[in-house]
């Protein structure tokens, strides 16, 4: 049964002069001594969670506004900055991973039939000519993994090994076809195979991850949505560590603005919350298009130009918000704009080369 009010709050003590406490804002109602306050509680809870929750989204619609508020000082009806990022980023990230991409493998074969190694093959007519089309196209492979990036190189051994293997193939049909015996099998070690550098200890941390990406990449070729799993589930980590470094860029282009860094934050923050909101929208656009195309074929143009249009709009978004924030000219906006979007887009690329390769390491 519903009771009384007691005089002084249960938290701090304080004497109570409304249902609130003035101390501390604790209800005066206890959800534990009444079964319709308990309800009350859970259902006002979420229904005050949720209005300001679409009171910020509507704002953060608007390039600009949410964040002059905040900045203004009108801050009781929004979700706080950090709070609202980090929502709608774990949100966008979870729901990234339950959307189809339709991707490919990482480290996909190199088959000898993406290029004009075949037709060269087909063309031969002498036995030597189609070995030194095949040791020509084998040394042009294994050249272009030696020129690989050194953090990327093992991820893709593996394809290049197929790729070798396939160009080994049809030279071996075609020298059949000229009468002559196929060439010895090549001694190329099995896809799993786990290769270390001669110039790191093999109980080295460093080969220690380069085994564990040997091992891995063959699972994610056979398997990319194990990739997508583990590249989505370390983005959000990316993010938080990219937030305070946009800041502080932004910081650094507008020392005459004399803001704080902590404002600049608040700035990178909202930014990046209309960027978890514009990859949502992405995302759902992506699983509309993979339900409804296939019944109506007319959707999928729909679905193209709305995703286009909402691409061209993020950058479109950050200008205006970097205008209206900031407060200068078209001129000064346009050149900060471009050349803090090079350079953050530099380190955006930087981040997701270091997430393969991470994925790799720690799937």
């Amino acid at each position: 049964m519903s009771q009384s009010p007691p005089a002084a709050c249960e938290n701090c003590t304080a004497p109570l002069q409304g249902l609130f406490c003035h101390a501390c804002g604790q209800a005066a109602h206890s959800p534990v001594r009444s079964f319709a306050h308990a309800v009350e509680d859970v259902f006002e809870s979420f229904w005050h969670l949720d209005g300001r929750i679409f009171r910020t989204l509507r704002r953060l619609l608007s390039p600009g506004t949410l964040a002059n508020d905040y900045l203004a000082g009108r801050r009781a009806p929004y979700v706080a900055p950090m709070r609202l990022f980090v929502i709608l980023c774990l949100l966008t990230f979870f729901v990234g991973k339950l959307v189809d991409f339709g991707g490919t493998a990482v480290a996909p074969s190199i088959e000898m039939e993406d290029t004009g190694v075949q037709r060269e093959l087909s063309r031969a007519t002498t036995v030597a000519e189609v070995e030194a089309i095949r040791d020509r196209a084998v040394a042009d492979l294994e050249q272009a993994h030696r020129e690989m990036p050194a953090t990327l190189a093992p991820v893709t051994r593996s394809g290049f090994e197929q790729g070798i293997g396939a160009v080994r193939r049809q030279a071996d049909r075609r020298l059949v076809q000229l009468g002559a015996a196929p060439a010895a099998p090549a001694t190329l070690p099995p896809a799993d195979t786990v290769w270390v550098s001669t110039d790191t200890p093999a109980d080295g941390w460093l080969a220690r991850q380069l085994q564990r990406i040997e091992r891995n990449a063959p699972r994610f070729q056979q398997d990319p949505t194990l990739f997508k799993y583990a590249f989505m589930g370390s983005v959000p980590s990316a993010l938080f560590v990219l937030v305070p470094v946009f800041a502080l860029l932004l910081k650094l282009f507008y020392l005459d603005s004399r803001r704080l860094y902590l404002e600049h934050v608040v700035v990178a923050l909202y930014s990046h919350a209309f960027l978890c909101v514009a990859l949502l929208g992405q995302f759902a656009l992506l699983a509309l298009d993979h339900w409804i195309t296939p019944r109506l074929a007319l959707f999928g143009p729909v679905s193209d130009v709305l995703a286009m249009s909402l691409w061209l709009w993020m950058p479109a978004y950050l200008l205006l918000m970097q205008k209206r924030v900031y407060g200068q000219g078209w001129l000064r906006t346009g050149v900060k704009f471009f050349v803090l979007g090079n350079l953050y887009a530099t380190l955006l690329v930087i981040a997701a080369m270091a997430l393969v390769v991470l994925s790799l390491v720690r799937a």
